[in-house]
């Protein structure tokens, strides 16, 4: 019996996985992951949201104290952690079931389920819910306050009464004259200007939109204020004060729009302005001593136009007052405040940084539309091609220009302008000096190089003054922390050069990075341009440093370009360890001596990943402990701050993403070998996941046709066996290798191979690596995907008679060119494809406006050439032109709506195929995007996908749409599933 034993667990264990059920289409919907994440400033609560695909999501608060002392909100999200982290305060969404059910029987807004507001003290059982909310805030750094607006209340209907004979009188007297008012209007709109006095003319009514209940909650106290008719508030950051739009009522016509400014200290409300009739873009110092606002506040009935104005209120106002006018000293002629730009204090509160823009032009209400010629007019010189100009033509037309006013100074100073629009703001608002780029004069070569040269300036915020920094440039543009130094990236020379602003005479550019020996570009650039560099780490505080990355280390380099760049990570580059700095802070601004940093690690040989936190001293990081690397992937890592606890989200391809604790040690361990590292796991998603077969993921390398080295990913089912033959499907999309321990849910996917799925249902899955060469896109991905596929044929378990390929974009490309070259594939699927380089080369991206040239001059498409120097490089790497012989059965996906990838490709490729009598499906998903965005559409594609892949590599009955198509006469009653 004893010897039986091991056979008999074996058998079982083996049974046990047997019987796992494959996936199928209905798992989709209850599949989780992490949402939102945070930690509590003293690291002792953790709140973070599970999410299904569709559904209801659940919020969970966990102590890390204890983690089994864990509380549930249901549909919680949006969250905040009080600055104290003594509570928690979040938004409930409606049942999902509920919102659905609304939306089916297509209610009004006003009808539709609404949210509510849970409050939750740590460490409390209760929670406080209050409904019908449509937001909340909470101050930034402060304690103790949290405010929440409230959805209005709807009018209770009154009973109908019985009209009397006067009443009706009066009623038929309302209607004649309203009768006569459009008939007037009409006359106006016809051109008659005489039948309607000017005095008389409509204008649109302002401020009719009531307001709604705003509850100001000390969580401290539980005591509550109430303020009628807001429609926006503010708290500065330091919580002392709050700030509140209110609508006059259409209940009281004594009421007026005002702006209302509250002291959560002194617990004291005060008028800030009143009357208007439009206000907007609060903003605060930190400290809450000035605020700031545009309103547009003309009553007068002559006119359609508004002109904003500036508003101030600071101590010592008894009511805001206007700052900035059209008429303001500083102001351009022709120039008014605008209402639209950003408004904002500089971290001193001794700056208010605001926009400008162009007077509004007096619409012609002589014009009938009916006689309205609606052209557009395409100009060789306009900076920008008509349908770019189209795209951005709401962004145009709120387009503003930034202004800075000086409270010590007290004058206003205007930095941006027509030809000068990017102004990048330097020390948070303080700085001495800001940048400014320009492209005025070179728009148009961006059309073929997708981006182009930028005058790059030195400007004096006191003055306005330019001085010139780079002519041409092209590259990166980063400030220094305290706005000191204008650091470069210059693609073409491949170096970082300092700008020193400091200095007063001979300022120049200086090559700071000459003396690193390893290329800090990315040094595996396949496309036809300079290759872009690595980036930057950060600076270190006070600017004594910049800290930049090469491919695997990580640099100190002296701004002044003095003192020789060190090597901090040291041994990266030996290793092939690449070192990436994990910003736990999102509010830093610079780096600190001896500060607690932590980098993710990924090995460029074996993919492996692992965490390393250190100290930084001023040649080296001291790494904390020896961190072995692991078979998992690291994001979303968050630190408490005020202790060194952190979180973070630790997946496999095995294993669903969950959120883990840890606590980085303070000092270097005793012998620099245990692992310091100690982590505790918090959230246990998609447990469900151990009932399906699902699979595993494994680096696979082999020799191109060409002896380079290869690299890719295979995935093979869990329950794989060596002595069996698989069907294989092939994906791509230029590199996937670094993505091994990526954990990949089983989701309708937008455009992508539904991974996991079809691995779980026997397939084998290979993502194979592509590096390209300049001038021949399709020729590098035959030489990669084919030989792969065929190193792979090689062994006994791939069934090499049933292999598809499938892509999508790029990908979908290169499978329209794979299947004129070889016929080794059974099937093949092709998403958003471009077939024909020539046409596809003068498109549209209609999601942006920008023609196409530069994907191929510059870019992905890698040709390096226009088509008249070339042509025949396009013809080479074109599909289009050897579809004759093609023998494998194709579906392309290619929807009308595509922003990215013209569709009329796939109508290009759908026709030529049919008039080859090749065997050819093409699915337009109606209004759809380059990729699916619809959720149902999404479901639907993964079905189909399914379908035509099991009749060709498996043999099963091939479904209607398959073998018969749809008609249009039972689109939207059959669908051929």
């Amino acid at each position: 019996m004893k010897q039986l034993l091991p056979f008999f667990l074996l058998f079982f264990s083996f049974n046990l996985l047997a019987q796992k059920k494959p996936l199928d289409h209905s798992v989709y919907d209850g599949w989780q992951s992490i949402g939102e994440r945070m930690i509590s400033n003293n690291g002792k609560w953790v709140v973070y949201t599970v999410t299904p695909q569709e559904g209801d999501a659940e919020l969970f608060i966990q102590s890390t104290e204890n983690t089994q002392l864990k509380k549930q909100i249901p549909r919680g999200y949006n969250a905040v952690i009080t600055e104290d982290s003594r509570f928690v305060v979040c938004r409930i969404k409606p049942l999902f079931k509920e919102t659905r059910d609304a939306r089916i029987k297509k209610k009004k807004p006003e009808e539709m389920p609404k949210d509510s507001i849970a409050i939750v003290e740590l460490g409390k059982e209760s929670v406080l819910k209050i409904g019908k909310i449509k937001s909340y805030k909470a101050p930034e750094k402060a304690v103790g306050w949290v405010a929440y607006h409230k959805e209005k209340e709807p009018v209770p209907a009154r009973q109908a009464a019985i009209p009397t004979q006067k009443t009706v009188d009066s009623l038929k007297n309302k209607i004649d004259s309203l009768v006569l008012l459009v008939q007037e209007i009409k006359n106006v709109k016809a051109g008659n200007r005489d039948a309607l006095d000017a005095d008389e003319e409509p204008t649109a009514s302002a401020g009719v939109n009531e307001g709604s209940d705003l509850v100001l909650r000390n969580f401290l106290t539980g005591k509550e204020r109430i303020f009628k008719n807001v429609t926006e508030y503010f708290f500065n950051a330091l919580g002392t004060k709050l700030v509140m739009e209110i609508n006059k009522s259409t209940r009281d016509s004594a009421s007026v729009n005002a702006v209302l400014l509250f002291d959560l200290q002194k617990e004291k409300l005060d008028t800030v302005l009143k009357g208007g009739n439009d206000f907007r873009n609060f903003a605060f110092t930190e400290d809450g001593t000035r605020l700031a606002f545009v309103a547009e506040r003309d009553t007068s009935k002559k006119t359609f136009l508004k002109f904003y104005e500036l508003y101030l209120h600071q101590p010592g106002y008894d009511t805001a007052t206007v700052l900035i006018d059209k008429h303001s000293t500083g102001m351009h002629v022709g120039m008014t405040v605008s209402e639209n730009a950003n408004l904002s204090f500089s971290k001193t509160g001794k700056r208010l940084l605001f926009g400008t823009a162009p007077l509004p032009v007096p619409k012609d209400t002589s014009l009938v539309d009916i006689d309205l010629v609606k052209v557009d007019v395409w100009h060789y010189n306009d900076d920008f091609l008509q349908s770019q100009q189209l795209f951005q033509l709401s962004t145009e037309l709120k387009r503003s220009y930034l202004a800075v006013y000086d409270f010590a100074a007290k004058k206003m100073e205007q930095l941006a302008s027509k030809n000068l629009q990017t102004i990048i703001v330097t020390n948070e608002g303080d700085g001495e000096i800001f940048i400014a780029t320009t492209d005025t004069g070179r728009r148009v070569e961006a059309q073929w190089m997708g981006g182009g040269k930028r005058d790059v300036y030195a400007m004096d915020v006191k003055t306005g003054k330019l001085t010139l920094v780079k002519k041409n440039h092209e590259g990166q543009v980063t400030p220094s922390s305290t706005g000191r130094y204008i650091l470069l990236y210059d693609n073409k020379a491949k170096n970082y050069f300092a700008w020193d602003n400091s200095v007063e005479q001979g300022k120049s550019l200086k090559n700071i990075t000459a003396k690193i020996k390893f290329p800090l570009y990315n040094e595996e650039n396949d496309v036809p341009d300079d290759p872009n560099s690595y980036g930057v780490m950060g600076w270190h505080e006070g600017d004594s440093a910049v800290y930049v990355y090469d491919r695997y280390d990580v640099w100190k380099v002296d701004p002044t370009g003095v003192v020789v760049p060190k090597n901090m990570t040291g041994s990266g580059r030996n290793n092939k360890n690449a070192f990436r700095y994990l910003r736990t802070d999102v509010n830093e601004k610079f780096i600190k001596h001896n500060q607690l940093v932590v980098f993710r690690t990924q090995n460029q040989s074996n993919k492996k990943m692992s965490l390393q936190p250190g100290r930084l001293t001023a040649n080296s990081v001291a790494f904390i402990g020896d961190i072995a690397q692991t078979n998992y992937a690291f994001t979303g890592m968050q630190k408490a701050k005020n202790s060194n606890e952190v979180i973070y989200s630790k997946e496999s391809y095995n294993q669903s993403p969950n959120i883990f604790l840890s606590s980085v040690p303070e000092t270097q361990m005793a012998n620099s070998v245990a692992t310091a590292w100690t982590e505790v796991p918090l959230s246990n998603l998609n447990a469900h996941q151990s009932q399906y077969n699902w699979g595993t993921a494994e680096l696979y390398k082999w020799k191109t046709f060409d002896a380079k080295p290869a690299t890719g990913i295979l995935y093979k089912p869990e329950d794989f066996d060596p002595a069996k033959k698989y069907p294989m499907l092939i994906y791509f999309y230029e590199k996937l290798s670094d993505g091994l321990y990526n954990y990949i849910a089983p989701a309708p996917t937008p455009s992508r191979l539904n991974i996991p799925f079809f691995v779980s249902r026997g397939y084998l899955v290979f993502a194979p690596d592509i590096s390209y060469t300049k001038g021949q896109p399709g020729k590098d991905a035959y030489n990669y995907i084919v030989s792969g596929a065929q190193a792979l044929a090689k062994n006994k378990w791939v069934d090499a008679k049933n292999i598809g390929i499938q892509g999508q974009s790029w990908g979908g490309y290169q499978v329209a060119y794979l299947i004129t070259r070889t016929n080794m594939f059974k099937a093949a699927w092709a998403g958003a494809p471009v077939v024909n380089m020539f046409s596809a080369y003068g498109g549209i991206r209609w999601e942006s406006g920008v023609n196409r040239q530069f994907q191929y001059e510059k870019g992905q498409s890698r040709i390096g050439a226009t088509p008249w120097e070339r042509p025949d490089l396009y013809i080479e790497s074109s599909p289009f032109f050897h579809l004759k012989k093609v023998n494998t059965p194709l579906v392309i996906m290619s929807n009308d709506a595509d922003g990215a990838v013209p569709w009329y490709q796939g109508i290009e490729f759908f026709t030529a195929m049919r008039r080859l009598n090749k065997k050819v499906w093409l699915l337009n998903y109606n209004g759809e995007a380059h990729n699916l965005v619809e959720r149902k559409n999404r479901k639907d594609i993964q079905v189909r996908e399914q379908q035509y892949f099991d009749w060709l590599l498996k043999g099963a009955a091939p479904s209607k749409w398959i073998t018969d198509g749809v008609p249009a006469v039972k689109k939207g009653k059959e669908w051929g599933l």
